[in-house]
């Protein structure tokens, strides 16, 4: 029981190393508190220990599902918090299962030992984002952005690398402690050579800035959910971003998801023809997010242009957010969410043409799945973001969702464009820092000009492959050397 709480805790202290902490540091001595727990261990008790860390990793983490279900979502208290409960319960039974893998691979040759162990964790993080739609927030490698120098290795690895290379130089650590002179020599040299590179890697230009930049205006209108979808306040939406557009003109002018609380068709002609004027003006356009009718009675969460009605549908939807799994339409009685049975978009969709550059779209929580913005980041010179986490009050998750943001900026070496409800609106430049920000809940425009972007970086080309097959690289050489574990007693 001593055993299962320290793991608990760990979990709990890993949100620290995640935004709005950003104490990257941290989650190397957490990974390495885990390892050392569950290093003896055979697959059931590494099983128990793993799950009670993503336990409490994800109750820290994402209590903000809490507050998107009760406080604007209408569910009562005790049932969000059930829900909440669960969700991480579900969220950590891949730790769980990456651990128990890692006792099964337990091998008398201990950097095979600490590679396996670093594998079956990025395998896990890997599995998160892809099972039942995919959830991957929280992934180990999302706490290593700048200063981190692993930042240094997103461009050739991805996340899921980082994730795997985090985990390593953490292991490598244990085997360190009190160990020969020779095995502590070579856990140092390791420690060093993965922290030297990432740092010299983080020096390396992957792609080319163009010469002429373009000017942004990143508008963010700061309209309470509690209150956008009410009918007699519509009228509020409207003349904010109105405002908002006109005195911040630029040739790229973008809008947060669902800005207006109207279906696109039903927008006032004259109202698009208004908002997009000073943006038209100089030979741009401006992109507003909002619910596109289709055919039929099927509805995207989509991002359009005002001037050439070109759109983006949002291809990952969230779960009953935007879409209510088989078996669960029970739920729609319970969540008041409006919009909740959305359809998703076609996959490899065009990006938007402004001027000379070609600006990649995603909405919301796409950005999570760096494979899919890399595949459409390789057609496009920027890369655009549109978000509406007013769902989740003042919480950890704008924080977490500009650093995943940062993130794929890095993977793609583009500039990340942010236009938000409530926040957080950035530009983040290609090397992952945040160039600017507006204060989280105010309404405001930011305005800036950014440098499209020519080339591609490694992990645009490959994508999570390499770091996929680095995994199962050292899953395979453990399986040819894999032994029993000794029997010991139970934590």
């Amino acid at each position: 029981m001593k055993n299962l709480i320290r793991a608990f805790a760990l979990g709990l202290a890993s949100a620290a190393a995640f935004a709005p902490f950003e104490q990257f540091w941290l989650m190397f001595l957490l990974l390495a508190g885990l390892y050392a727990l569950t290093r003896e261990c055979r697959p059931g008790a590494a099983a128990r220990l793993g799950f009670a860390f993503g336990l409490g990793q994800f109750l820290a983490g994402i209590s903000w599902v809490y507050v998107s279900m009760h406080q604007y979502g209408g569910m009562a208290a005790a049932l969000a918090a059930l829900a909440t409960l669960l969700f991480s319960a579900f969220l950590a039974l891949f730790p769980a299962a990456a651990l128990a893998a890692r006792a099964r691979l337990h091998t008398t040759a201990a950097w095979l030992d600490a590679a396996a162990y670093a594998a079956c964790l990025a395998l896990a993080d890997w599995a998160r984002g892809w099972v039942f739609t995919g959830f991957p927030w929280l992934s180990i490698g999302y706490s290593q952005t700048p200063p981190s120098p692993y930042a240094g290795y997103a461009p050739l690895l991805g996340t899921y690398g980082i994730s795997f290379l985090t985990a390593l130089c953490a292991a490598g650590l244990v085997l360190a402690w009190r160990a020969p002179a020779r095995r502590m020599a070579a856990a140092g040299v390791l420690v060093l050579a993965l922290t030297g590179g990432g740092a010299l890697l983080r020096g390396v230009e992957w792609t080319q800035a163009r010469p002429q930049p373009l000017s942004v205006a990143l508008l963010q209108g700061n309209i309470e959910q509690s209150l956008k979808w009410r009918p007699e306040l519509l009228e509020l939406s409207l003349s904010r971003y109105l405002q908002l557009a006109h005195d911040n003109p630029a040739r790229l002018v973008l809008l947060p998801e669902t800005a207006l609380p109207l279906l696109y068709d039903r927008l006032p002609p004259d109202y698009l023809a208004a908002l997009s004027a000073p943006a038209v003006a100089a030979g741009g356009d401006v992109l507003l997010g909002a619910v596109r009718r289709g055919a039929g009675e099927t509805y995207y969460n989509s991002v359009v242009a005002a001037r050439s009605g070109a759109s983006y549908d949002k291809e990952h939807l969230v779960p009953f957010g935007e879409f209510t799994p088989p078996l669960f339409r029970w739920t729609l009685r319970l969540l008041h969410i409006p919009m909740a049975d959305l359809s998703p978009g076609a996959p490899d969709q065009a990006p938007f043409r402004i001027g000379a550059e070609s600006v990649a779209l995603n909405i919301c929580f796409e950005d999570l799945f760096g494979a899919s913005i890399a595949l459409g980041a390789a057609r496009a010179s920027l890369l655009a973001n549109v978000s509406n986490t007013a769902w989740f009050g003042h919480s950890a998750a704008q924080p977490q969702h500009l650093q995943i943001a940062r993130m794929r900026a890095l993977e793609t070496g583009r500039s990340m464009l942010r236009a938000t409800n409530t926040g957080m609106t950035a530009v983040i430049d290609p090397d992952g820092q945040v160039r600017a920000t507006l204060e989280p809940f105010t309404s405001g425009a930011l305005r800036a000009e950014v440098h499209g972007r020519d080339g591609l970086t490694p992990y645009m080309r490959g994508r999570d492959y390499p770091a996929l097959l680095l995994c199962g690289i050292c899953i395979a050489a453990c399986l040819m050397r894999a032994r029993p574990v000794p029997a010991r007693p139970l934590p």
